[in-house]
């Protein structure tokens, strides 16, 4: 972020103001992790915050301090509608263009007269914001939000509150630290919010130590579906929308499931395919690893996008026709994946 741009800022939120905080539609553990640290370190300084997320997110998601106070705009649009419509400024993160948040929201925010702060990690940043903060090559918004008070020159603001936010994003946005967006600056960002009072043990057991019978049930059933297409170095998991049901399938239940499919030896491209038939789609989850880029085969072939070893998409054709697609077009890589 321009240093004039920091100072801007500074200067804006040096006076109690009404703020909404958007994270993107189905948001993860850095989406919410970001807007809640951001929220908790705003009201520091009495400002009026609301967290609204399009809708609601995982159960493993609902430890974190202040997640009660977020409303969701598809239950509580009413209210939602109210406080964006009376805020005098605007935060989106971990999303960069309105889109991502659904259409009804979308429009409510492009109606908006808040002015508008974005903080991403995202490829190719629509042009909405009156400051953006847009950085590919962080490993997650939760650490550009530790940047971002740092560039306000507020660490000794960071209360154990929003060093737990900060830091669950940090960890699942990376993988537990494990992905390439990893850097040693990445450390010593969670070395200073251990340091500040996140419980790294009790972080990590809150989000991947409380699985469900059905969960794990359901994640058999996944491993059983799984495929590998050998001379592509690709591996693919399908779940079906009966197959979901049999297993009482609840928001976050497939996180990180594809993961599985590209810890296969030798696999450099993992997909899942999950079928949604309330909302007419098949969700796409891609993974990859070294320099092949499923961001732009997701742009270009599942109306996606992401980053270059993560990224999603959707489908409108069946679950069947959806995954034949995908494998016709692996030709068109052999030699990235080879």
């Amino acid at each position: 972020m321009k240093s004039e741009d920091i100072k801007a800022v500074k200067a804006l939120l040096s006076i109690p103001k009404r703020i909404v905080i958007i994270p993107h539609r189905n948001p993860d553990g850095d989406a919410i992790g970001s807007t809640l640290g951001l929220m908790h370190y705003l009201k520091g300084y009495n400002h009026d915050v609301s967290v609204i997320a399009p809708n609601d997110y995982p159960e493993f998601l609902k430890w974190i301090p202040g997640e009660v106070s977020i409303l969701k705009f598809e239950t509580q649009q009413e209210v939602s509608k109210k406080l964006i419509s009376e805020a005098e400024m605007m935060f989106t993160l971990d999303f960069n263009a309105l889109h991502r948040t659904g259409n009804d929201m979308a429009a409510v925010l492009e109606a908006s007269d808040a002015l508008k702060i974005m903080i991403d990690h995202h490829q190719a940043p629509d042009d909405y914001a009156t400051y953006m903060y847009s950085d590919v090559s962080m490993s997650s918004t939760c650490e550009m939000v530790y940047n971002f008070i740092e560039m306000l020159d507020d660490t000794n603001k960071i209360t154990p509150e929003i060093a737990t936010c900060i830091y669950v994003g940090i960890m699942t946005d990376t993988g537990s630290f494990r992905f390439r967006s990893t850097t040693s600056r990445t450390h010593q960002v969670i070395a200073s919010l251990i340091d500040k009072g996140a419980d790294n043990t009790n972080i990590h057991n809150q989000v991947y130590d409380t699985n469900s019978y059905s969960r794990l049930q359901l994640l058999g059933r996944a491993l059983q579906n799984l495929k590998v297409i050998p001379e592509f170095h690709t591996a693919h998991i399908t779940l079906s929308q009966a197959e979901l049901d049999e297993f009482n399938f609840k928001k976050g239940d497939t996180e990180g499931i594809v993961n599985y499919a590209l810890s296969i030896q030798n696999t450099r491209l993992a997909a899942i395919f999950i079928e949604n038939t309330q909302e007419g789609i098949i969700k796409i989850s891609l993974r990859s690893k070294g320099d092949f880029s499923v961001n732009e085969l997701s742009r270009k072939h599942f109306n996606g996008g992401g980053h270059t070893n993560a990224a999603g998409g959707r489908s409108e054709d069946t679950l069947e026709a959806t995954v034949e697609k995908f494998i016709t077009i692996l030709p068109e890589y052999k030699s990235q994946l080879a």
